[in-house]
């Protein structure tokens, strides 16, 4: 039983992770209709280290060509890479807020935030913002021709999904629409600035795990983590594709519909 309740964490992760529906509270929400327990904020952020090795996979041949091509790697890539750069500038505002919130709101987690009616709530809302920007006018801007404000904007929007139900993908994506980004080019930047900030939060609630005891067990854990990776693999190249031809207005209905089903469930 334990396999399988860990199995379908995995799965709900990889499949949510970067679809703009919020992978956060498709755990929470997703695990108690199946009558399982809810993973928590630090089971969660474990899971979505097999959420960032999709990422660097799926972009392998990208690093590896950007490593090859330049002569001095460290200086031309590392130092002067507009891309590193900007994923850098769009990191700092979530990795602060997170960081404040892990020291002095340690029981965050636990707030009302992490309940089924503000999930439902912040669904409905980044739904409407998820509509406005899918009608936002491309100004053909890209990965190559971005300005760094764009990057801190963004980063901004993202150190909000810290909040169940925000989704991290969708309030960035969103952003980088409204500000005139190729849709395309939006999902990518979206995937790639989510590694620094999730990869080091995956750390803190690891390590912080052990330091605890939580009884975290290696086997299932090991399992989520592969159906993780394969299942996110998956929903990445979709998305790539869906985005640039249909854009995010199919995944803003779901949002309702989402957070009208958990509404009518008080009922």
């Amino acid at each position: 039983m334990i396999y399988f309740k860990y199995f379908i964490y995995g799965l709900i992760q990889g499949f949510t992770e970067f679809l703009p529906i919020s992978s956060t509270a498709h755990l929470k929400v997703l695990s108690d209709i199946f009558g399982i327990n809810d993973p928590g904020s630090s089971l969660s952020a474990i899971l979505q280290l097999g959420s960032v090795l999709a990422v660097i996979y799926y972009f392998r041949k990208d690093i590896y060509s950007s490593i090859n091509s330049r002569k001095n790697f460290y200086k031309n890539f590392i130092l002067e890479s507009k891309l590193i750069k900007s994923l850098f500038i769009g990191s700092i505002s979530i990795l602060l807020l997170g960081g404040i919130i892990k020291i002095f709101v340690p029981y965050f987690s636990e707030s009302i935030f992490r309940t089924n009616y503000s999930i439902a709530t912040l669904s409905i809302l980044m739904a409407i913002l998820m509509l406005i920007a899918d009608k936002s006018k491309q100004k053909q801007i890209t990965l190559i021709n971005h300005k760094f404000i764009d990057s801190l904007k963004i980063g901004l929007g993202q150190s909000l999904a810290i909040v169940p139900g925000v989704s991290r993908s969708g309030i960035t994506m969103s952003i980088a629409l409204l500000l005139g980004w190729e849709k395309r080019e939006a999902a990518k930047f979206s995937f790639l600035l989510g590694v620094p900030a999730i990869s080091i939060a995956a750390v803190v609630e690891l390590i912080d795990s052990f330091n605890k005891n939580t009884n975290i067990p290696f086997g299932p854990l090991l399992l989520a983590l592969t159906t993780t990776f394969l299942v996110s693999l998956f929903s990445m190249d979709f998305l790539l594709r869906f985005i640039t031809l249909k854009g995010l207005s199919l995944f803003a209905y779901y949002r309702i519909t989402f957070g009208t089903m958990i509404f009518l469930s008080y009922f």
